[in-house]
Order: structure tokens, then sequence, then C-alpha cells
């Protein structure tokens, strides 16, 4: 009789501290959610206008923050807090008591894109780590340095804009500043921290009210077989039977110019950077990000946990797994490849 070799567990690939892997929270849940999937940081926002996914059933309340915080130190997670809109003229108060409660709190760093609030931080809290947004679209060496040598900022997170090449130079050239990019969730056709369709279309704020095509404005209507979505007072598309109607992401609409009718501004489709995350590792990149702080705890630990697998070397292709949770369930690597020039 043949001798059975026991099976022993394959141990799994030991973790890339190298490279951040930094993910979203919307809630307590979803935070709890992304340190369970392998995110090495964390990063949420106040429930207020201070932080630019401001919607209702998001984000969390002072208290709330104190816990996240608390259970991130506990399973060694960085926690990142991001005070990410532009204050009012004449009244920042409440973008104020968001970093000074940041800074009480212990937090890793805040992430701001207002000079002002960032002078304000550096002035008041010298020892908190003061990320750049990517709502300051700052996407140049002179910028980086600026806002280096101006507030102390340590980190830039850069615009979705840029390819590999272009990330590698500026990283080099701006270095010891570390750049953090965006690997997997929504993409913005147009400059963070620059739009104004939004606002055109529902006197809400992207930039000043964190909101962009806000639920509350949202309709949606059947024109017999047809299913139309609307945003305040703008159609942003029509659907035939049988079609997924999408969200009214004002940018993402289909319309109609002299020229040719369609996605005009963008496709709906969601960035993927997985196959290249070796470039990005390459090129010097600190942190690789993950968007959707709106997005539910199923979103979070199947994104989490498949970027996880391809930072520390157990796969180099996109999940399948992660197809359905993308816009248009279409897959990019945005502006990364450059394949146009």
């Amino acid at each position: 009789m043949a001798e059975i070799t026991p099976l022993h567990p394959v141990a799994p690939a030991p973790r890339d501290t190298s490279i951040e892997l930094v993910c979203p929270a919307g809630t307590p849940a979803a935070l709890a959610t992304a340190v369970e999937a392998g995110a090495d940081a964390i990063y949420f926002g106040f429930r207020d206008r201070t932080n630019a996914r401001n919607f209702p059933g998001l984000n969390f309340n002072e208290k709330e923050a104190a816990e996240a915080v608390a259970t991130c130190k506990a399973k060694g997670v960085k926690s990142m807090i991001a005070v990410n809109t532009y204050p009012d003229a004449g009244d920042d108060t409440i973008w104020r008591r968001a970093v000074d409660v940041a800074a009480d709190l212990d937090v890793e760093a805040v992430i701001l894109c207002d000079m002002g609030l960032a002078a304000y931080a550096a002035k008041k809290h010298p020892n908190l780590r003061l990320h750049l947004s990517v709502q300051a679209s700052a996407s140049n060496p002179e910028a980086a340095k600026f806002y280096q040598e101006a507030f102390g900022v340590r980190r830039v997170v850069l615009p979705r804009v840029m390819s590999v090449a272009e990330i590698a130079e500026l990283t080099q050239a701006i270095a010891p500043i570390e750049t953090e990019v965006f690997v997997f969730g929504g993409l913005c056709v147009m400059a963070e921290g620059r739009c104004c369709l939004s606002s055109y279309a529902t006197g809400l704020s992207p930039n000043k009210d964190g909101v962009c095509s806000p639920a509350s404005h949202v309709r949606y209507e059947q024109e017999g077989d047809v299913m139309v979505s609307r945003l305040g007072e703008f159609t942003i598309n029509r659907f035939d039977a049988g079609e997924s109607a999408g969200y009214p992401t004002l940018c993402k609409g289909r319309f109609h110019s002299k020229a040719r009718s369609g996605h005009l501004f963008e496709d709906p489709t969601s960035l993927d950077a997985t196959t290249i995350l070796p470039d990005l590792k390459a090129a010097g990149v600190k942190a690789l990000k993950v968007e959707g702080r709106q997005r539910g705890k199923a979103y979070v630990a199947q994104v989490v946990r498949s970027l996880r697998a391809a930072i520390d070397g157990e796969t180099r292709t996109a999940d399948p797994a992660t197809r359905h949770l993308m816009e248009g369930q279409g897959r990019t690597e945005g502006a990364y490849r450059r394949d146009w020039r």
C-alpha cells in the first residue's frame, strides 16, 4: 500500500512593507473590514463639509473617529483623516476644528488641500504629519516643493492624469517628499479640486461641500421603454430597455454635440492599475491608494484583499471578481499607460 504524504498548508506570501496600501473607510464597519482585509493605512473623514465624501449616512463623528484610531493602533495600521475640501472665505471654523481633533487623536497624518488650513496646521500642530490631498492638484516639482517648504508637507497625493514615467520623474525630483497614487476606484476626468460641473448643475460643490453629483439631486424617470437619469434639471443619460441604468455622474453622461453623440467627457469605467503595480513601485511611489469611501463593506473587502495579494506577489493579474464593482463593469489603467501619445 502506497504511503500517503500529509499535505501541509501553503504559507501566505510575506507582506511587502516597502510600499503602503492606503484604503478607504466611509463607515466604522468599512474601517474594520479594511483592517481585516490587509490595509497598511486607512483614510476617513468627519461627518461634515470638511471632507470630499460628504454624503448622508457616511463618515465619522468624533467619538467614532477616536474608536477608529484606537482600532488602527491596536492592529498596527496607520490612520489618516481627510480634511480635503476648501473652507469658506472668512470662516474656516469647522475645518480648523477638524484639524485640531485629528491632532488630539494622534493620527498618522491629516490630508489637506487648502493652503490656509495647511498654514494653520503647521503652526498649531508642528508635530502633525501633513499629506497634500489630490484636491490640490500638485503635479510638478515646483508645486510639491512649495507645499513642503511652506508647510512641511511630507507626502503628495498625485492627480490621476500622469503617466508612470512622469510619476517616476517627479518622485525623483522632489525626494525626500513622498508620492502616493491611486490604483483602484473612481476616475476623475477633471484636475481634482478644479471641477465645477456638479456645482453648476446642483449648486453643491465637490471642492467646498464635498459632494459630486449628490443623490439629493438625482432622479430616474421612465419614458416608455426608456429610463432617463437626471441630475438637477439636466438629463445625464437615457437607457434603453434591458440596459443597465448607471448613476448620473455628470461627467460620465452621454451627450450630443455637433460632431457626435456619446460619452464626451469620460466613459463610465473604473481605474484598476493591478497589472502595473511593479512599475509604480519601480517609479519610487511610497503609497498606493484605493478610492471608495462611499462604497460598502463588500467593495472594501474584495478590493483590498485583491490588491494585498498583488502587492505581496501572489498574483500579477487583475482580479475578475472585482469587475462587478466597477462602473459599467469596465476597467482601465487610465493615464498611467498614456497609450494615446
